[in-house]
């Protein structure tokens, strides 16, 4: 069970920041483990089986980061990463960063967790604008439902000429996107260091698993490229 993470994870992940090498990562790995590593992991097993609970008969896998950098693509970095994160989505017939993700990550200065792609691929992007214009309603709603809260923000990269044909000025935010997050991003605090970060992160999960519902059956919709 997730108790909460500890002034030596934050200590941890100081040290590993500036002491980004092998033989100070190897004197400190217990410290790793214990105070960072394990505490992910019993705070992401415990939040997959609420999301199985949730979603029974959605197919889901759990996952937690690796601290180690791969080695391809260092360019320039030491070989450790200074944060962790934790994700839940649907196994990947590709590859996952293609799939709609929820996510939570601690590094040294701030913590931050939402839904959303890693890297949405064009044809995503591409059926979501078309379901958006087929039936505009569902997405108007849920943007206006996220409007009204707080938590949340709609993040990602976007074009550097928005898409056109939004079918509401509500929904022109959407077609702007390359790929996207609802994101919810803040300063290290006391929570992180009790069991009240659960309650918060399934709160923000409960709140964002329509939206998962809305974006996880887009693979399975028309390619619109290809005529009907």
């Amino acid at each position: 069970m997730f108790k909460g993470f500890t002034d030596e994870t934050v200590d941890f992940m100081w040290g590993i920041r500036f002491n980004n090498e092998k033989p100070w990562f190897e004197a400190h790995k217990e410290e790793y483990l214990t105070h960072f590593y394990r505490p992910m992991r019993e705070l992401g097993d415990e939040l997959y089986d609420w999301f199985t609970e949730q979603r029974p008969d959605l197919p889901l896998r759990g996952r937690v980061s690796r601290i180690y950098r791969d080695a391809r693509r260092l360019h320039g970095r030491g070989p450790y990463k200074d944060n962790l994160w934790l994700s839940v989505e649907a196994p990947a017939e590709s590859v996952w960063t293609s799939q709609p993700t929820f996510w939570f990550e601690l590094g040294p200065e701030e913590w931050s967790y939402g839904l959303g792609y890693y890297s949405a691929t064009p044809a995503t992007m591409m059926k979501l604008r078309a379901r958006m214009a087929r039936d505009p309603q569902m997405m108007e709603s849920f943007t206006r439902k996220l409007g009204r809260q707080k938590e949340f923000v709609l993040t990602g990269e976007e074009y550097k000429r928005p898409k056109e044909g939004a079918p509401s000025a509500l929904l022109k935010p959407w077609y702007a996107k390359k790929s996207f997050s609802l994101s919810h991003d803040e300063k290290l605090d006391e929570i992180i260091f009790s069991r009240d970060l659960v309650d918060r992160l399934k709160s923000g999960y409960q709140f964002l698993l329509p939206y998962y519902d809305y974006f996880v059956t887009l693979e399975g919709d028309p390619d619109p490229r290809v005529p009907g």
